[in-house]
C-alpha cells in the first residue's frame, strides 16, 4: 500500500508539530498549512488522503472551509476530522460535512484511529505491519506514547509561558486597583456565553476569551489624574481615556496567545455599531465580531453591576436598554443573541453574587428557566 498523507489545517504550529510526531511515527506522512490560503495551494498540488481541520482558524473559519471542500468535486469525499477546543462545535462541524469531530485537547492516538478508521486501515498495521512479531509491537507502541508525551509536555509548557505572562500583567492591574476580578471573570464568562450562541466558530480562538479578559489592560498607561478622577471629565481628559484601547493593542500584541480575534477585542470594544465609537470609528460589520459581543455583555454587567457613584440597574431595565441600543451602539444581531441566550447569563450572574461573599441586590437576582447546562 502506498504512503497515506495527512494534510493538518491548524493556526497552532507546536499543535501540528505534535500530530506530525505521532503520525509519522506510524508511517504517515503530514502536511502542514496554518491558515485557508496556505491549504489551498496545498490541496491543488496533491489530494491528501484525509485531513486533519481545526474549526478555530484565523480569517476564513474552519467550518465555512468544510462546507467549501464539501462543494469542491475533488475534495467532496476526502474524510475529514474536525478539531475544536469547544464541544459546541462538534455538531456544527458535523453539520458542514464533517466526517468525525475531536475535541481538544486530545490524544493523538485517538485521532490516528479516527483517520486510519475513515480511510479504511486498520489501526497501527502501518507501522507495525503483518508479521511484526508481539514483542516489537509493544516496543513501538511504548516508543509512541513517550513521543506523544514529550509532545503533550512541549506544548504545555509554551501554553504555561503565555499564561504566565498575562496573569503578571492582570496582577499589574490588581495592584493599582483598576479592575475587580469579579468584574472581570464575569463579563468573560458572559462574552463567552454570548460567542457560543451568536459565533460559535470563534469561540475556538484560543485568544478570544483573554481579550475578553483583558479588555482594559490599556488603562495601565492612563494617568491616575484622569483614571481615577472623581466628577465630570474634560474634553482632553476622555480623549485621553480613549487611548487605552490602542495602548492596550501594543501591550498585547507580542503576546502569542492573543494573536487574532483577541487582540481585535483589546482595540475596538469601544467602536459602536454606527461608527461613533472609538478609537477608528468603525461601523457596522467593519467592528471586528469578538469585539460586537463582548460590547453587549461588557454593557450588561457596567449596568447592572454596582459602582461607588450609583446603584445597579435591575436586570430587566438594563436589558430594555441595550434593546434599545440595537442598531445604533450595538450589533442588531448580538442583541438578538443576548435575548436568546438570557436564562444562561441570569444563571451566570446568579452564580456570582451567590459565591462573591456580598449582600446580593434583590434587584439583580432572578430565577432563570430551564436551560442546557453551560460548558
Amino acid at each position: 500500500m502506498s504512503e497515506l498523507r495527512i494534510l493538518v489545517i491548524d493556526d497552532d504550529v507546536v499543535l501540528c508539530g505534535l500530530v506530525r510526531e505521532a503520525l509519522e511515527l506510524e508511517g504517515i506522512h503530514v502536511d502542514e498549512a496554518h491558515h485557508v490560503l496556505e491549504a489551498d495551494r496545498m490541496l491543488h498540488g496533491r489530494v491528501p488522503d484525509a485531513i486533519v481541520l481545526d474549526i478555530g482558524l484565523p480569517g476564513i473559519d474552519g467550518l465555512f472551509y468544510c462546507t467549501r471542500l464539501r462543494e469542491d468535486r475533488t475534495t467532496r469525499s476526502i474524510p475529514i476530522i474536525a478539531i475544536s477546543g469547544s464541544e459546541h462545535n462538534g455538531a456544527s462541524a458535523i453539520a458542514a460535512g464533517a466526517t468525525a469531530f475531536v475535541l481538544k485537547p486530545f490524544d493523538p492516538l485517538e485521532l490516528l484511529t479516527l483517520l486510519e478508521r475513515a480511510i479504511g486501515v486498520t489501526p497501527l498495521t502501518n507501522a507495525f505491519g503483518p508479521g511484526v512479531p508481539v514483542e516489537a509491537a509493544t516496543e513501538n507502541a511504548a516508543e509512541l506514547g513517550r513521543l506523544i508525551e514529550i509532545g503533550r509536555r512541549r506544548h504545555e509548557l509554551f501554553d504555561g509561558a503565555y499564561r504566565a505572562t498575562l496573569a503578571a500583567i492582570a496582577e499589574s492591574l490588581e495592584i493599582r486597583g483598576l479592575d475587580s476580578t469579579a468584574h472581570t471573570r464575569r463579563v468573560t464568562a458572559y462574552a463567552m456565553r454570548l460567542t457560543v450562541e451568536v459565533a460559535p466558530a470563534i469561540s475556538d480562538d484560543p485568544g478570544l476569551e483573554w481579550g475578553f479578559m483583558f479588555h482594559d489592560i490599556g488603562n495601565i498607561g492612563i494617568p491616575d489624574r484622569v483614571l481615577l478622577k472623581r466628577g465630570s471629565l474634560r474634553t482632553e481628559d476622555w480623549l485621553c481615556l480613549h487611548e487605552h484601547t490602542t495602548i492596550g493593542e501594543r501591550l498585547l500584541r507580542r503576546v502569542p496567545l492573543l494573536e487574532g480575534e483577541g487582540l481585535r477585542v483589546v482595540r475596538s470594544h469601544h467602536e459602536r455599531w454606527d461608527g461613533s465609537g472609538y478609537p477608528d470609528k468603525l461601523k457596522g460589520p467593519e467592528i471586528p465580531l469578538g469585539a460586537r459581543i463582548f460590547a453587549v455583555a461588557d454593557a450588561l454587567d457596567a449596568m447592572t453591576d454596582r459602582r461607588p457613584y450609583r446603584r445597579p440597574l435591575r436586570w430587566e431595565a438594563a436589558m430594555a436598554r441595550i434593546c434599545k441600543g440595537a442598531g445604533s451602539q450595538f450589533d442588531p444581531d448580538v442583541v438578538d443573541g443576548l435575548v436568546a441566550c438570557e436564562p444562561d447569563l441570569i444563571e451566570i450572574r446568579n452564580r456570582f453574587l451567590d459565591t462573591s461573599g456580598d449582600d446580593p441586590d434583590p434587584a439583580l437576582i432572578r430565577r432563570a428557566p430551564a436551560s442546557p447546562a453551560l460548558s
